[in-house]
């Protein structure tokens, strides 16, 4: 399980050291693919390959399923740890995000995401204070 949020840096080649407890986890393999909101996610291979098949099945005859699918699939890219416990974040992803030197890595229970440092300070300050909105929204759905 990937919990909490960790400051690392980018270093000159792109490469993004994985919070220690964390590697286990991935040591087998992994993917990062464009996120939502500005992020990009790592998930461990076990975990893409579910929603990869999710994906998948999706009906190609809605405009909104082919969207989706080719954001998360067409940008997805093959990672795996290197000695330090670092992945290579592929330049097109870094643009994508943002990225800066300066990186988050948030655990989300079955993924990471990794977030420039100043976006996701940008994020976390709209929707701290919108939080009582989103818990009652939630609310409406037994959260």
């Amino acid at each position: 399980m990937f919990l909490g949020e960790y400051k690392h840096s980018l270093d000159s080649k792109g490469r993004l050291a994985i919070p220690t407890k964390f590697r286990s986890a991935l040591k087998t393999g992994a993917v990062v693919t464009r996120g939502l909101d500005g992020s990009l996610v790592l998930y461990g291979i076990k975990e893409w390959r579910v929603l990869a098949q999710k994906l998948a099945a999706l009906p190609i005859s809605k405009q909104t399923s082919r969207a989706f699918a080719r954001l998360m699939l067409a940008g997805a890219m093959d990672v795996s740890l290197d000695k330090q416990g670092r992945i290579m974040v592929p330049e097109y992803l870094r643009t994508y995000a943002k990225m800066s030197r300066n990186v988050v890595v948030a655990g989300l229970y079955n993924r990471l995401e990794l977030w420039d440092e100043a976006q996701w300070r940008r994020y976390q300050n709209k929707n701290e204070s919108e939080g009582a909105d989103i818990a009652e929204q939630l609310g409406e759905l037994s959260i």
